[in-house]
């Protein structure tokens, strides 16, 4: 990353899961080799991970330096009150830091970003946060981002995208990566909205893969960081297992032409 600092490339997302339900789903997922775990104030199962996590740390040996956590900032409401939250869910998490805090949405306008950004690099400097990044900042293509290059401040070190092979958002990803910003996709599966699609059928019958891996496959050779989520155990350790083989080019050229704007949850688009 930006800040001198590695992140997997593949985790765990939580979205929407139930508290005990996210709490087993992230040890699975540890035991199976995850080491990336991403939750959000907004999921309200902050707490859930917190315990999850411990619980295979005190199974494991694990050390906690080697687990990677994400989490966002729900509320624009200035400052003070994005300390304020930062320290709740760290409280709600019962972790000392986290390791990637995200500003999950852009809402609130130009002076309200700058705010809550400032407060995200003094958090990272008292040491609540390892690195600081943005989720769902996109529009006009490059306004959000561009308006941080032009304030002079640190950059977002990854910003947390709709991305899939149906929605392949090219001119943010473009923008970013015109300044270092690595793309982490909320949503890689695409909510399992194409998986019977003819083609990505095929490819998954090719490689004697699922459709969910050849999603994950995809994003990770376009550099993407992926966070499938699931609460099955077999399924957490069958999505996991995308390392043992690699789409061709002319596969992933198939694969990049179902681009359709597939819209899976928030239009990011949209957001300001």
């Amino acid at each position: 990353m930006l800040d001198g600092r590695k992140v997997p490339a593949f985790g765990l997302g939580v979205y929407e899961m139930s508290g005990p339900q996210t709490r087993a789903a992230v040890a699975w997922a540890l035991e199976a080799g995850y080491r990336h775990i991403d939750t959000a104030e907004w999921y309200e199962n902050e707490a859930a991970v917190g315990d999850g996590v411990r619980d295979f740390l005190a199974s494991s040996g694990v050390s906690r330096d080697d687990i990677f956590v994400t989490s966002k900032l729900m509320h624009n409401r200035g400052y003070d009150a994005a300390l304020r939250d930062l320290r709740a869910s760290l409280r709600r998490a019962r972790l000392d830091y986290f390791d990637l805090y995200l500003l999950h949405a852009p809402s609130g306008g130009s002076a309200m970003r700058a705010e809550l950004w400032r407060a995200m690099l003094d958090a990272k400097k008292a040491g609540l946060i390892k690195s600081a990044g943005v989720s769902n900042f996109s529009r006009e293509a490059t306004k959000h981002i561009e308006e941080i290059v032009a304030r002079g401040d640190e950059l977002p070190v990854v910003n947390q995208i709709d991305l899939h092979p149906f929605q392949r958002h090219l001119e943010y990803v473009e923008s970013c990566r015109k300044h270092g910003i690595l793309l982490e996709a909320w949503a890689p599966l695409a909510r399992a909205m194409r998986f019977e699609h003819p083609v990505i059928e095929t490819v998954a019958e090719k490689y004697s893969k699922t459709p969910a891996q050849i999603h994950l496959r995809w994003g990770l050779q376009h550099g993407f960081i992926v966070i499938p989520k699931s609460a099955s155990r077999n399924r957490i350790i069958e999505n996991s297992r995308v390392f043992d083989f690699e789409l061709s080019a002319d596969d992933m050229e198939q694969l990049d032409a179902l681009d359709e704007n597939l819209v899976t949850d928030w239009d990011i688009t949209k957001l300001d």
